[in-house]
Formats: structure tokens, sequence, C-alpha cells
């Protein structure tokens, strides 16, 4: 990882040098060094990385790297935090008092200190090289696709196993009463899926217990676990299975169903938990044509487009070949070759280096072997935020914007000039997703983009191994976490893993995986961190305030209080927050946000925005939120004590980035609200609007083809409309852009399948639910109904 971490601080150092006077000039000589000297290390740290796993000395000399980067860092972050207080007048940082003066001298001698390290490490590393310069077969400037959904191939196709999955379902479809145990996954069979009313899967690690089994069965079954206690939820789960049919999948342990699928590598396992001998599938390989029509589905889109590309398709039987049948190496191999460009050379290149990571005796380490050579190929960035799943407990469920977040937070990302870094974040993921090392859990329906992943038992064996020896994380030889003094990210289950977490200083991530209390030890210091942050932090769902002190959180860059039930009151000093890209306050009871908010030049997305009246003097108003001019999500909560002035209604019009749009106004019955709801002018690039509580009768005006020329989701949910306006459905041959259309309990709705077609052409995924009165939709109308093109 230092090859991305040296690029990392050689970008900071760039951009600090552009404005010395303005940030560290005393120390403008010892950046000037550092940047050269890591400049000159960049170059030949790819050839270092190849040596790696072989000489003990360079792979001693890069872990050393990666801490001498990590101090540079800190000590750069000081400077620039302590460049701000002083612009800001804060006397502890004023140019001549003993503090600041003892200050700059420790940081002049520590930053001599680390220029001194890196030359010496680059005398070592040169001498086990020949050529200097050699240019890295990574390019992370490469183009990635903008990939919001998961892999173009249909995962739920089955290849080579048909006899194999009509056996299965043959088990599993009678209509009897029978509790069916059965020793394989056949989860996404249309046959499974038009059987079953209610479909769950359930991954059991070795350490989950029951509490953690009902809260993941309540999930799936679209229920709020907050508040639920052991007693509560076993009762809820038989309400909610009643007179149903079910079909629940568990990994590795018992469960309670009218069919069970047992998913284990281990024969007596199944058999322990009562599987019949007969009923017990064993997994086969694939054979060299099965394996190939695998290998095309995802290198290509199918063996017809292959057979376009005779030269490719001569290295791709070689390569599958050597994947000896087993469909995860087939899978991740095709998914390398499907990122990389038709090029026989490239190719033959990954060929080659496929086979040099092999045994011939060994088949089964085609997989480690492929899932190798495709991490080595990933970009340099990307490296990192796949090793971000080491922290993970096995078999998580993994929120793709808890991920993001993170990737964003910790500089993961570089942002460019047509995508945010969030957006980036989430190409990064589905770029992982196309490779086949990460799998897809829940998605969005119209356009795929992620909502939770998970990865596979093995590539995560592959991501801890490679954490562990790039000292990205702490972990032992089985992949547990054990906290050190150089501890840099963590992740903690429980409260005990909290309590061994004394006297870290050096923590960069900290991943919170526990529902109960946690009560962090005084002992415990961040470097900089407020004296009050883990205070708040530790007693979120209890938090009534943010401290003042939030204010001192100058690279802050994500702000995430969602579900804060307490939250009564962010403070004023939330407003220098400069480099604040996301706020999300929403779902907390929070009365208004403070003025000030239009100075975070930098948001990108602004949930929970609560409108208030012209009486709250102290609250933000919607004028203000023009000059946020690189807002790209905003989502708007309306009470009845909020107002829309005159010349607040043209605000949105100034937000030209902005791309999605919520209007909630849950609870508020105030007609002269609606009435300006209704002539609100929209933003002129939105892709997805979400309208939810809407009062009126018919649907605003300014929802038409014309005003929102550029839409492809429209949300509509829990409202009093009876009908669409007329310029609803166009005017002068105007039509929509929608491709994605949610209805959701508009019980007085009147619309008709006909017009939707016809003023929506593009359509190809409608989501309803609890609308009576639609007239000859293709799915259902009562309950959740889903229809794709």
């Amino acid at each position: 990882m230092a090859e991305a971490m040296i690029e990392a601080l050689a970008e900071q150092l760039v951009q600090v040098l552009k404005k010395p006077g303005e940030y560290v000039l005393e120390f403008q000589s010892e950046f000037n060094d550092m940047k050269t000297q890591l400049d000159l290390m960049k170059s030949f740290l790819a050839d270092a990385y190849k040596l790696k796993r072989k000489e003990e000395t360079v792979k001693t000399t890069l872990s050393m790297l990666r801490e001498l980067v990590y101090d540079a860092e800190e000590i750069l972050t000081d400077c620039l935090l302590r460049a701000e207080y002083r612009k800001e007048g804060f006397q502890c940082c004023s140019n001549f008092t003993p503090r600041e003066l003892i200050f700059q001298y420790r940081t002049g001698k520590k930053l001599k200190d680390i220029n001194e390290r890196i030359k010496k490490m680059q005398k070592i590393l040169k001498a086990y090289f020949k050529t200097i310069g050699q240019q890295s077969i990574h390019d992370d400037r490469g183009s990635i696709g903008k990939r919001w959904t998961s892999p173009v191939y249909d995962e739920s196709a089955i290849v080579g196993l048909i006899e194999d999955t009509e056996k299965i379902i043959g088990w599993i479809l009678p209509e009897n009463r029978m509790l069916h145990q059965v020793g394989i996954k056949i989860f996404y069979s249309k046959q499974v899926v038009d059987r079953f009313e209610k479909r769950i899967w359930v991954s059991i690690s070795q350490t989950i217990n029951e509490e953690e089994i009902m809260k993941t069965l309540l999930k799936q079954l679209g229920e709020d676990v907050n508040g639920l206690d052991m007693a509560q939820m076993l009762p809820k789960i038989k309400q909610l299975l009643e007179n149903k049919n079910y079909l629940i999948v568990m990994d590795d342990r018992e469960g309670w169903s009218s069919c069970i699928i047992i998913r284990t590598r281990i024969e007596s396992v199944a058999i322990e938990m009562g599987v019949e001998k007969a009923r017990i599938h064993q997994r086969r390989i694939l054979n060299e044509e099965e394996s190939y029509a695998l290998f095309c589905k995802i290198a290509f889109s199918s063996k017809e487009e292959a057979k376009q590309h005779p030269e490719l398709e001569e290295v791709g039987k070689v390569i599958v070949k050597k994947c000896h049948g087993l469909p995860l190496a087939v899978k991740t191999i095709g998914g390398l070759l499907k990122s990389k460009a038709q090029s026989t050379e490239v190719w033959r290149r990954i060929c080659h280096n496929f086979h040099d990571a092999l045994t011939a005796k060994e088949s089964e380490n085609s997989v480690m072997a492929s899932l190798q050579l495709s991490y080595d190929e990933l970009p340099i960035r990307m490296k990192q935020c796949l090793l971000c799943f080491s922290l993970y407990p096995e078999d998580s469920e993994i929120g793709a914007e808890q991920l993001v977040h993170w990737w964003v937070g910790e500089g993961f990302i570089e942002g460019r000039n047509t995508s945010t870094t969030m957006e980036l974040a989430f190409d990064y993921l589905s770029e992982l997703i196309s490779r086949c090392l990460v799998e897809v859990v829940q998605h969005r329906g119209y356009d795929g983009r992620v909502y939770s992943c998970r990865m596979h038992d093995l590539v995560r064996d592959l991501t801890i191994k490679i954490a562990r020896e790039e000292g990205f994380c702490s972990l032992d030889d089985q992949g547990r976490q054990r906290t050190t003094a150089r501890s840099r990210r963590l992740s903690f289950t429980n409260e005990a893993d909290v309590r061994s977490m004394n006297k870290k200083s050096r923590i960069r991530a900290l991943l919170m995986m526990t529902s109960s209390p946690v009560q962090f030890n005084r002992n415990i210091v961040i470097e900089h961190c407020i004296e009050d942050l883990l205070n708040w932090i530790s007693s979120i769902e209890r938090l009534a305030k943010l401290p003042f002190s939030i204010g001192k959180l100058r690279n802050l860059q994500l702000l995430v209080l969602s579900g804060c039930n307490n939250l009564q009151k962010l403070p004023l000093s939330i407003t220098a927050l400069q480099k604040l890209i996301l706020l999300d306050i929403g779902h907390c009871p929070i009365q208004y946000l403070p003025q000030g908010i239009g100075r975070l030049s930098n948001l990108q997305e602004l949930s929970g925005f609560k409108l208030v009246g012209a009486d709250n003097k102290d609250g933000c108003r919607l004028a203000e939120l023009q000059n946020l001019l690189q807002l790209r999500v905003l989502r708007v909560n309306i009470s009845e004590e909020s107002e829309i002035a005159e010349e607040e209604l043209t605000v949105l019009t100034h937000l030209k980035q902005l791309k999605v749009l919520s209007i909630n106004s849950e609870g508020c019955d105030k007609e002269e609200i609606f009435q300006n709801l209704e002539r609100l002018s929209p933003p002129p690039h939105l892709e997805e609007l979400y309208l939810r509580h809407y009062r009126g009768v018919l649907t605003p005006q300014w929802i038409n083809p014309t005003s929102l020329c550029h839409l492809q989701y429209l949300c509509m949910e829990n409202g009093d409309i009876k009908s669409t306006s007329p310029v609803f459905e166009g005017t002068n041959g105007t039509t929509w852009k929608v491709v994605g259309l949610c209805l959701k309990f508009l019980p007085r709705l009147h619309m008709e399948w006909e017009m939707v077609q016809r003023v929506m052409p593009r359509i190809r995924y409608v989501e309803v639910s609890h609308c009576y009165m639609l007239k000859s939709f293709p799915c259902n109308i009562d309950k959740l109904g889903v229809w794709r093109k």
C-alpha cells in the first residue's frame, strides 16, 4: 500500500506548496525535499512490489516506508490545522508564543529525520534493481466506467449444473408440510422465486448468536429491529411468516421454517444436522465446455461475442483450463479480463502471470491464484478499498453507503473534475463487483445501484492475508483482530474489544459493529481528537445535542447522525466545518439547522434539512441553500411551522449540480405550504425525485417532462394525490426520460398503464404497493408488485 500512500501524500504536498505563505512557510524547504524524495521513490516502487514476496529485506523496507508515510501525513495535518487556527486568531497558535516555538522546533526536526529515512530506504531498495523508473503496469487513472449496477451477466443464471438444479428443486417444491433439509444453495431459481412468497438468506459465522440470527430474519422481512429485545423477536418472526410459503437458507446452522437449505463444505456438518445422505448434493467441478461458457458470460457477454475475437478466444481457453473447473476461479479471472482492454498482449501477460502463480499438482490453488492475480491487477487506490473488507466479520452484509463513506473519509478516493469523490467511490465498488471480488446482496431495482454487499469467504481470506502483510490493520494468522501500539484501523463487535483499545493513539478508522452501549476507557487517546468526541460517539443513541467543540474537527468531511432519536440541536460551530461534503440528520427530531449552513461551500449532500418559518430567527432558511453550488443531493422535511417565501420559490434553480431531490411533508396539513410547493421551480438537471406525504389532489405543475427533462427516476409515496396534472403527460409531443417509477400508498391515485407507457416510453422498472385505483398495471397493485421490462 506504500504506492497509494506515497501518491496521496505527494498530491497533498503539491497543493500545499502552491501556496506556502498560507500554510507551512516555516517548513517549506523540508516539505520540498520530501516531495522530491517521494517522487523518486514512486519511480521504482512497482518493481519493489514484484519482489516483496521473495526478498525479506525489501518486504521489511516497505513496511518501514508505510509507517514513515503515516508519520509524514500526521505532521502535515498538524501543520495545516495550526495554520488554519492561526488565520482565525487562536492565541495558542500565534507565531511567537513559547508553545508555538516548541512546536516549530520539534516539527522541523521530525521532517529532517523523515527525509533522511526516505533517502536511506531508497539506497536499500536500489540495491535490488538494475534499472530505475520502470513504469508500473497498474494505471490508477485508467478508465473506470460508471457502473452503478452489478455485473452485466446474470448471476442467477446457472452454467453446467442444470440436472443438479432440477434435482434439488424437486426436493424442495412438493406441496406438503414436511420439513425439508437440503445441503446446497438453489436460491435464485425462477421456479423457487415463484413458489415461495418469502425468501431469506442467513449467513452464519462461527461467532454469530441467536439474537443476530433473529435480527437478520426481521431485517430481511422488512422490519425495524431497533428497540426489540430477544423476547419480542421470535413472536414477531412467527407473526410475519404465519400462513405464508417461505424459504429460509442458513449456512452451517439449523433454523426453523418449512424448508431449510444448509450450505457447508463439510459433509459431516450436514449429517449431524439431520440431512439424509441421499439429499446431500456434492459439489462437482465444471468440465472445460461449461467452464468456458461461464467465462464467456463474464469476460464477454456471451459465447457469440467471444467468437468475434478469435485471437482472445484462444488465450481465454488456455486460461480457463488452468482454473480446473472451479467456478470462483473462472468468475474471478473472467472479471479481471473484462476490466482490461481487449488486447491479445494484455491477455497473454495475464495468462503468463496466472501460470506463475499456480502449482501443477494443486488444482485448488487456481482459486487463490486467480484471486491474487485479480488483486495485483487492481488500480493502486482500489487495492486500499478492497482491504477495508478485512475488518468486517465473516459473512457480514455490508452497507454500501457506510463503505464508500469510509473510503472517502480516509482519502482512498481521488476526486475528478467530472465526478465527486462519492460518485467515484460507488464506481470503485461497482468495479470490484464487476471483477467478482465483491458480491451484491441488495440493489436498487431501476438501475442496480448497490445497497449492500458481502465478500466470499475465500476472497476475504486473501484480503486478510494481504492486509496483515501490508500493515493495513492488525490481524493474527486466523484473521482475528489484535490491538497493538501501531494499530491504524480497528473494528469492534463487542465491548471487550473496546476495552482492549487502551492507550492506542494511531487509529485512523474505528468501526463500531455492536448494538450494545459502549463505555470507552478514559486512557484512550486518538490523534487530532477533541476531548469529548468519544463521549458523544459512545452515547450516540441518547445524544440530545452535539458539543460546540465539534467545530474543531476542521478536516471532517462526513457527518452522519441519521437515526439519533433524541438529537434536538446542532451547534452554530458546525458552520466552521469547511471541508464537510455530507451532512445527514435524517430521522432526527432537530427543529432547524443553524444559520450559516450556506457557508459550507463544499457540501455535496444534505439530508434532513428542516424548512423553518419566518418566526424562527436562528434557523437556516431555504434561501441560504442557493450558495451551496456543489450540492448533489438534497432531502427536505416540511412541517406545520415551515414556510416558503415568494422570493424562495426559485432557489432550487441555482443548484445546477443537484441530481437528487426529496421532499417529505409528513405531519403537515398546512394548505399554504402545498400551494407554494406547487409553484416551485425545479433544479435544471434533476435525475431522481422523491415526493412523500404530498397532500395536493394533483401532482405539482413542475412535475412534467419539460421542466424535468433529465429525470430518470420518479417516486411518489404516502399522499392524497388523486390524479396527475394535465402537464404530467407532456405537451407538443414531449415525453419523459424516466426509466424507473415507484408508486406506494397512494390509495386515491387514478392512473392507467397505457398512459404510463405512452408518456414514459423508456420505462423499464415499476414498483407499486397499496395503490388500489391503478388500471391495467402489469403487476400486483394491492401489495408489493414489481414489473421489469
